[in-house]
């Protein structure tokens, strides 16, 4: 089952996936995961990438579907795979149907106020990749990674001024592939504003897994 994870930044969109991907072994796709990696090795791409993401815009969409294009042709997709991230524009989604189906679209709806409350209370462990927040996930000891102890950080993308760009970039770019989908038949809304167990006990349904 091929599924894309459609929502604003701050939705839980990533959380849900790994829920899901782990339910049903099919591999979660993040562009994010993507961009991060190649900018931590300081590729040619990454650092082309670095100063996009900092402002909050999106990366050009020629870099992005070059990367999912070739995401997607390995082996373990076999089953099926989550899209989180992508697409983020009409192009986009244009593009991916030139070289994949979709079964379904799920899109995650929350308000602006809730996901500024997420994100910009967002800390993470550069090397051990775990994410926490000052107030529904806190470490055990403040500033410092449970597993590894080392110093929390916030990233630039998740500071208040960053966040309010990305979400009036998304509400321009991304928003219109809401009714892309839907006009395709393909869209299915849920509330992300519960717990994440919540919300990927309410998904399942809508899957008719």
């Amino acid at each position: 089952m091929n599924l894309i994870f459609l929502g604003p930044p701050g939705a839980g969109k990533g959380t849900i996936a790994i829920m899901i991907k782990d339910r049903f072994s099919i591999p979660h796709i993040s562009t994010g995961d993507i961009f991060r990696a190649a900018i931590k090795n300081e590729t040619p791409l990454g650092k082309q990438v670095k100063s996009i993401l900092t402002s909050g815009d999106l990366v050009p969409d020629e870099i992005t579907i070059k990367l999912v294009e070739e995401r997607l042709a390995c082996d373990d997709i076999v089953n099926g795979y989550i899209l989180d991230g992508f697409p983020r524009t009409i192009p986009q989604a244009k593009a991916l149907g030139n070289f994949t189906h979709i079964d379904y679209v799920i899109n995650f709806v929350i308000n602006r106020e809730s996901i500024i409350k997420r994100l910009s209370g967002r800390r993470i462990a550069k090397d051990s990749g775990k994410i926490y927040h000052l107030v529904n996930n806190p470490p055990k000891r403040e500033g410092f990674c449970d597993e590894t102890g080392e110093p929390l950080i916030q990233r630039d993308d998740d500071k208040e001024e960053a966040v309010i760009n990305r979400l009036d970039v998304y509400e321009k770019q991304t928003a219109p592939l809401i009714d892309y989908y839907s006009t395709m038949g393909l869209l299915q809304d849920i509330d992300a504003a519960p717990s994440p167990k919540v919300v990927a006990d309410s998904l399942i349904p809508l899957l008719k897994l």
